[in-house]
Order: structure tokens, then C-alpha cells, then sequence
């Protein structure tokens, strides 16, 4: 990687006099034009350096503190996920989908659960849809949450991190209440979700959403408006429209660069069509602008949260559909018929007929697909995912080209790059 230097010749030459080479042998340079001509080196950022948000690594040729040139590399925690997806069940495959995007696992479940469904044609209740809908938006709050608080964390705004790291610690106490599970949760079901939520979960989460409020609000005055946390961010890590439109950028990284693209609004799934938000959108395309597009997102999903718990009422979680449907317990127990569905289902599966489906989401970071081949039975034939870390990554040499390493770690930050999801 290293490249030819001027003044390597002349070094290598007063190595020879120190190892006891006559001196009439060598000619010694020293000449500080030919010494000091090329400051540039090579380094590795990464990929185990805790600026990186994961294994990631970024190769850049540095002329002091500057980027001069640089390439990014991913790959070093691949797992296989999309051919695991053709080696498992459909049933097995959720948990897989959990160590996506780790920080908002219960999106990476709606969205798969969603994917299987629509290719089976069910339809799922109507209570266990906004309980989906109330996941969807934790997972963002969440997701938005350790972004913009790591990011602060990494440019020196280090209590700004502990305001948001309390209320995740909440929310992620509503999930446990759920499945048991904090971070990787595997709540859905195909038809369905593992559990109904407990009695009283959704007045839960309504007073934690005002608390949150009034934290997101707290969060804002302390940082927004704070002239080190400005120059830090404005102007730095800048990614045009045009930009983001050739690099297949999405979700709030589009955003903040002026793209009024919400899938949530555009291709609405779920009941996203019977709440009300609104789209937040920035034009400078910034790691200042990006923060600020996550910090509303976070406002508006409260509201989500908030009308989808008003809306939520008593009925099944599950959709009354006998391949999909898992037994339930006192019935696995007390009858023979029940046990062997119970035993036939976790062991080889169910059928899915023949065909293709892709669904896409609007998940914390960005567009979250999942296209689907069957040639029917308990196993997709093809799977592929669609994650926005990917594309999002691809962007981060042209965004620090000419740069600061510095304002490499704050752009980086702001785009919220997630290794699992990256490495799929």
C-alpha cells in the first residue's frame, strides 16, 4: 500500500553507515528538501479502532490531519445471513433477524414477519397490527437514541449520551415486558406475535412517552444550540441530493440532504395511514443536519407511539390460519393432535406455496427490504436483504475526501453505520 518516497534512499543510506558500512561507500543526503519532501503516510482506521461503530475499516492516505485519499473495507463479521435464510425454516430464520441491525431489532421482525405474509396472502389482526406498529417506533426511539448520543460521545459531549442512554434503558424494560428479551427480541410470529402485550402495557407506554418528551426536549436545549457542538458539525461530513440520489441513500441520511422520501408516508404499510406526523427535512446534507433530522424523528414516533396506543384494542394476536398458527400450550399438553402439530412445526416446518415477494420498510436508518423466493415448502429457495448500512457505508470515502480525520469519526457517527447489518 505504502508508496515510493524521495527520501527513502538517503535513509537507507544512513542505516548503512549505523550498521558499519565504510563511509566512503554511501553518499549521505542531508538535505531537507529531499528529506521532509513527502509528509504523507498510510494508516488503517479500524477496524477495531472504538471510533468505528464495529468492525469497519477505512485505509487513508494522510497528509497530516488531512484525507487526502482513502477506501473502505466491510466484511470482517460476515455471518451468512441470507443463505442461512435458505437453510432454515421460515419459523427459524426470525432470530436471525434480530442481529441485523441490533439497535432496532424489532423492526428487522415486523419487516420479515411481513415479507413470509405476504406471500402466504395472511392477514394478521388488527390489535396484533398496531402492537407491531408501537415495536416499529420503540425500535426507532431507540435506534435514534444511541445514534445521536454516540456521535456527541465521539466529539466530546459526553453527558448529552447519558439523557438518551436512561429513556432506551426504559423502553427497552417495555420490550422485556413483551418477550423477555431486551435487545435481540424475535417478537414476531408469522401471522402473529410471540405474546399479547400484558395488561396495562399500553398505559406504560404512553407515561413513558411524556417523560420522554420532556427528555428529548432537555437534550435539544443542552446541545443544539451549542457553539462547539455547531462547528463540529456544520459543514462537516456534507452529502449533496445529487449525491445520495447516485449512492441509493435513504431514510433520515436523505433527509437531511433535502430527499422527501418516507416509506412510512409514501408506501404506507401496517395502519401508518391512520396516524398523523410529519416528515422532517433538512437541506445541507451535514452531520449537523442529520442530527437534527433524527432528534424530530424521535418527536414524531412519540406521537406515533402515543395515538397507537389510543387506538389498540382487545383481540387476538394471531391470525386464524392453521399452517401458521402454533399450538397452544394446554392444547399441546392435553391432546395427541396437538402435540404432534406442536412437534411437526418446530421440527420441519410450514409449507409456503410457490412464488415471490419483496416488502420494504421504513427502519430506523433507512429502506429495510426482504425479497423472498419460495418453490414451495418449509424453506426459501432465495433470500436476499436489502439494508441501508450498505449503501450508506459506500458514501463515507467521497463524504471525507479532503477532510479532517476528526470530522471522519463525526461524519461517521451521523450516518449510523451498523456492523451487523452491514456484514449480512
Amino acid at each position: 500500500m505504502s508508496e515510493p518516497r524521495s527520501n527513502r534512499a538517503g535513509l537507507f543510506e544512513e542505516v548503512a553507515v549505523i550498521q558499519g558500512k565504510p563511509s566512503d561507500q554511501v553518499s549521505i543526503h542531508r538535505d531537507p528538501d529531499d528529506l521532509w519532501d513527502d509528509a504523507r503516510v498510510i494508516v488503517n482506521i479500524g477496524p477495531t479502532h472504538p471510533a468505528m461503530h464495529g468492525a469497519l475499516r477505512m485505509v487513508a492516505k494522510l497528509n497530516g490531519e488531512t484525507i487526502e485519499k482513502s477506501y473502505c473495507e466491510f466484511g470482517y463479521t460476515h455471518r451468512a445471513k441470507e443463505k442461512l435464510g435458505e437453510n432454515r425454516t421460515y419459523h427459524n430464520f426470525i432470530v436471525y433477524t434480530d442481529r441485523l441491525n441490533y439497535c432496532s431489532a424489532l423492526i428487522n421482525n415486523v419487516t420479515y414477519a411481513m415479507a413470509v405474509e405476504k406471500l402466504m396472502g395472511i392477514e394478521v389482526p388488527t390489535r396484533c397490527t398496531w402492537i407491531r406498529m408501537v415495536c416499529c417506533e420503540l425500535a426507532r426511539v431507540i435506534d435514534h437514541l444511541i445514534c445521536v448520543g454516540i456521535n456527541a460521545v465521539d466529539l466530546g459531549a459526553f453527558s448529552f449520551f447519558l439523557y438518551g442512554f436512561h429513556q432506551r434503558e426504559e423502553a427497552y424494560t417495555l420490550i422485556e415486558k413483551l418477550c423477555g428479551a431486551r435487545l435481540t427480541t424475535s417478537y414476531t410470529r408469522i401471522g402473529g406475535l410471540m405474546h399479547d402485550a400484558p395488561e396495562g402495557w399500553e398505559k406504560e407506554v404512553k407515561d413513558w412517552v411524556k417523560r420522554t418528551r420532556k427528555v428529548i426536549d432537555e437534550m435539544d436545549s443542552l446541545l443544539t444550540g451549542n457553539r462547539i457542538w455547531h462547528q463540529r458539525t456544520k459543514g462537516v461530513g456534507v452529502f449533496n441530493r445529487e449525491q445520495c440520489l447516485q449512492y441509493s441513500w435513504s431514510g433520515p441520511n436523505a433527509r437531511a440532504a433535502g430527499i422527501d422520501r418516507d416509506l412510512r408516508r409514501d408506501q404506507p404499510v401496517m395502519f401508518y395511514k391512520d396516524v398523523e406526523f410529519d416528515v422532517p427535512v433538512a437541506q445541507n446534507g451535514d452531520v449537523f443536519d442529520r442530527y437534527s433530522v433524527r432528534l424530530e424523528e424521535i418527536r414524531q414516533s412519540l406521537n406515533i407511539i402515543a395515538q397507537c396506543c389510543d387506538k389498540v384494542k382487545p383481540g387476538p394476536v394471531w391470525a386464524e390460519d392453521k399452517r401458521i398458527r402454533i399450538p397452544d400450550k394446554e392444547v399441546v399438553h392435553n391432546t395427541m393432535e396437538g402435540l404432534i402439530h406442536h412437534f411437526k412445526f418446530f421440527m420441519t416446518g410450514f409449507d409456503v406455496p410457490a412464488g415471490e415477494a419483496y416488502t420494504t420498510f421504513e427502519a430506523a436508518n433507512g429502506e429495510l427490504g426482504f425479497y423472498i423466493v419460495s418453490k414451495g415448502g418449509p424453506r426459501a429457495h432465495r433470500m436476499r436483504i436489502r439494508g441501508p448500512s450498505v449503501w450508506h457505508f459506500q458514501g463515507l470515502t467521497p463524504m471525507c475526501q479532503g477532510s479532517k480525520v476528526a470530522d471522519m469519526v463525526a461524519a461517521l457517527g451521523s450516518i449510523n453505520i451498523i456492523a451487523g447489518e452491514l456484514d449480512r
